[in-house]
């Protein structure tokens, strides 16, 4: 299944294999910002994606071109959602997709919400700083029924659970938000409907008009 971008447009049903083989190992990208904030993939990305072997490769938005999707899908079958800043993707990307892998009730989104609470959030971050709740609650309600509920935007690494449900950010595969922050991508393991797990990796800094790639 190389080289599939699944169901761009509309809900998306998972095929039969996806339901029924255990266990599954979902590769988790977001805020890949290419080529709005950065020319290329990050250059190490599709190598260390590769030697987890991923079933499947989610994308959690603001993908910004389609040749990221396309060079995502020479290792795995990918789906993906919109992000704010996916302006190449409008009314072909959804803003969310609910889905069931493995047994277990997925919900994937970018979290930004809609552009007034995008406006709200910046606000807020610029007087505030950053609050977690702030998007913990808006995702709980976005995903009331999910277990695992999976985003991006924030280009901030998550692995929490919290009543009960399982939040996971990837951060940013490109670049974290301070200049010591790294990029990462995260990966779903699914060994069973009751053994869920989720882990962060880290990718060196990346400057932002790097010259080599794997794209």
């Amino acid at each position: 299944m190389e080289g599939q971008i699944l169901q761009p447009i509309g809900p998306w049903t998972p095929p039969l294999e996806f339901s029924t083989r255990l266990p599954l190992t979902i590769a988790i990208v977001a805020d890949t910002h290419v080529p709005d904030r950065f020319k290329h993939l990050h250059p190490q990305l599709l190598s260390t994606l590769r030697r987890h072997n991923p079933d499947l490769i989610l994308h959690a938005g603001d993908i910004c071109a389609p040749k990221v999707l396309r060079t995502l899908a020479t290792l795995a079958p990918v789906v993906a959602v919109r992000g704010n800043r996916d302006w190449a993707f409008q009314n072909i990307l959804p803003w969310k997709r609910d889905f069931t892998l493995g047994g277990v009730m997925i919900t994937l989104t970018h979290g930004h919400g809609s552009w007034r609470t995008y406006l709200l959030d910046k606000w807020q971050y610029l007087f505030n700083g950053y609050q977690p709740e702030r998007y913990r609650r808006r995702l709980l309600a976005l995903a009331p029924t999910a277990r695992v509920i999976i985003f991006g935007h924030t280009h901030r690494p998550i692995v929490e659970w919290y009543q009960e449900r399982l939040f996971l950010n990837p951060g940013s595969a490109s670049a974290g938000v301070k200049p010591n922050d790294l990029p990462s991508f995260g990966v779903l393991r699914i060994q069973s409907p009751e053994q869920v797990s989720a882990s962060i990796y880290p990718l060196p800094p990346f400057p932002r008009w790097g010259a080599s790639s794997d794209t």
